[in-house]
């Protein structure tokens, strides 16, 4: 510590370009941990993911439709719990950028395989009882300031119903807790039955079969069943695990994990050419006072730990700062919706200290072992 005032003298020689230097590692750091947490978030969220959920597609695309007859043979399947649907809806409220993410299904099936939604029964009981229902999840229903019993027009751009008009009138009958699944999970719910007769086409069409099973350890042989029973039909099928299919997905966005390395790798690297550059003018500019230093007593060793101390401190300060940004940022509205209660990962914190040390030291090393290496009488005469 007798050194400190001697090296936060030294970092702060040249203020305006301490400041610049720092503020891009701050931001470079804050890049780091906006993006690696994210895909940590994306990591966690898979782990989380039900293993004893599968869902059932038609093997051609996920938008083309199924049977509704398969339901039935789908629930009959040893070792199947429940079984549920989802028709895509494709909703918005009074305009197409006001989206909600509607389906039509089996309520009282729904919420036996989504065992960690949260809804009072007498909810489930009026949707069974009220065609024109809708369950909506609390979050949209605060968004929208809806509440039951209001009476709300739905628009689609897919669906006409059977007078003519893309715009449906629904009833809602209740509301429901989905934060245990994050942002992703759909927020409207209407009756399959109303929606599929009152169609215009498309009926007896469904999009997902979600298949609850008793046993996780049989998920493969179940969906290997499943598939089997529709081989050579009309509708081929392809059944997968929860976490297979947010894989297949998050795949449609591009490799998640390559790309927030890639970006950060190229930030990074950048990084490393600026701080070293910093450290080399510093160095250079003070190759006289290093040199006094040497002559009051310094030892070699203590110059080049000095020059070292200098770049870690630069370096590890403002990376702290960078991350902590991106801490605060991970407690904004938007990304608590996307992923839940969740916070920077202590993983993402560590790799930042890590890689900040690594890039203190590289920058670091080459003019600290300059200034370990300098000659006294010729520094002090300007050679």
């Amino acid at each position: 510590m007798k050194y400190f005032s001697l090296v936060w003298a030294g970092l702060w020689r040249k203020k305006t370009r301490t400041v610049f230097t720092m503020i891009s590692i701050v931001v470079a750091f804050l890049l780091f941990g906006l993006l690696q947490g994210i895909n940590q978030g994306f990591s966690v969220a898979m782990r989380t993911l039900d293993v004893d959920r599968l869902y059932v597609s038609a093997r051609t695309g996920m938008t083309d439709g199924m049977p509704i007859s398969y339901l039935q043979r789908i629930r009959n399947l040893p070792g199947v719990r429940a079984v549920s649907l989802w028709a895509y809806f494709g909703g918005y409220y009074q305009d197409a950028r006001k989206v909600v993410p509607a389906f039509a299904t089996d309520a009282a099936e729904l919420f036996k395989v989504y065992k960690e939604i949260k809804i009072k029964p007498e909810y489930l009981a009026a949707m069974e009882k009220t065609r024109t229902g809708v369950l909506i999840r609390d979050t949209l229903a605060t968004q929208y300031g809806w509440k039951v019993g209001d009476r709300i027009p739905i628009g689609t751009s897919i669906w006409t119903n059977k007078a003519g008009s893309n715009t449906w009138e629904f009833d809602i009958v209740g509301t429901f807790d989905a934060s245990a699944y994050g942002m992703g999970f759909p927020a409207f719910y209407l009756n399959y039955s109303y929606f599929d007769e009152a169609r215009s086409f498309g009926t007896g069409q469904v999009h997902y079969y979600i298949v609850s099973i008793q046993d996780p350890k049989q998920a493969d042989r179940i969906s290997r069943e499943i598939d089997a029973m529709f081989a050579n039909s009309s509708v081929e099928t392809r059944t997968q695990t929860e976490f297979a299919l947010a894989q297949s997905q998050l795949k449609q966005l591009g490799d998640i994990n390559f790309i927030a390395n890639a970006i950060v790798g190229a930030v990074l690297f950048t990084l490393l050419f600026l701080t070293a550059n910093t450290m080399m003018q510093s160095v250079r500019e003070r190759t006289s006072e290093l040199a006094v230093l040497k002559t009051l007593g310094y030892s070699d060793t203590k110059v080049l730990l000095l020059v070292m101390t200098e770049s870690l401190l630069l370096c590890l300060f403002a990376a702290a700062l960078g991350i902590g940004l991106a801490a605060v940022v991970f407690q904004s509205p938007a990304l608590q919706k996307l992923f839940g209660n969740f916070s920077m990962p202590t993983l993402v914190m560590m790799m930042g200290a890590g890689i900040a040390v690594a890039v203190a030291f590289v920058s670091g090393f080459p003019p600290a072992w300059r200034a370990r290496q300098l000659n006294i009488v010729d520094a002090l005469a300007g050679r």
